[in-house]
């Protein structure tokens, strides 16, 4: 089967998932979009307001933050894989639950087993945390460590993990843009 096959399987699978409730709340979940042959993924928390209307990423004000940092390092949308830890919108936008990490992540697993990314970029607190979990990597608060790189070993070889702030940071403060920028040249060292 085709990476394209399998993405295509696994979105179908995620259109369908009732592992936990958000389901029922949801207007379209979120499987992910980009390059099936991405060196980057970048993994945010969850679908917000208006990911959930158009069944896609960072389409939101944090989304054009995000074509914006992109774009500061030579990337388009297309060049990348963008996902979630949750697939679904929490009501609300409120924190994923422990339990809904749980039942969706196993779809995050799978996208990286397709999509093979050598750099995996964790955008804001709950996926820095699935992430390094993951890769039995040390937790840290995220003004301590984002923008640092983390090489792991794996069965796929060397992957580095990124730690970002969620671009939506710069939505209500507008300084921490300037980090971001800063924090997105470093990512571009790692590709």
């Amino acid at each position: 089967m085709s990476a394209e096959e399998e993405l295509g399987r696994l979105e179908e699978e995620i259109k369908e998932c009732q592992r936990c409730e958000l389901w029922k709340t949801r207007t379209n979940p979120v499987a992910g979009e980009g390059s099936l042959t991405a060196k980057v993924l970048f993994v945010g928390e969850a679908p917000g307001y208006y990911e959930d209307l158009k069944g896609r990423p960072f389409v939101g004000k944090a989304g054009k933050i995000l074509d914006e940092l992109l774009g500061s390092v030579g990337l388009e949308r297309s060049e990348v894989y963008i996902a979630n830890v949750l697939k679904c919108r929490p009501p609300g936008n409120r924190n994923p639950t422990t339990g809904e990490i749980r039942a969706c992540t196993p779809y995050l697993d799978a996208q990286m087993e397709i999509i093979k990314p050598t750099v995996i970029a964790t955008l804001g607190n709950f996926s820095l945390g699935y992430i390094f979990d993951k890769f039995c990597l040390k937790r840290d608060k995220i003004s301590k460590i984002h923008g640092k790189v983390f090489n792991v070993s794996t069965i796929a070889g060397i992957k580095k993990i990124v730690p970002l702030y969620h671009p939506a940071i710069a939505t209500y403060n507008p300084g921490m843009k300037e980090v971001l920028v800063d924090d997105f040249k470093e990512l571009a060292n790692c590709f």
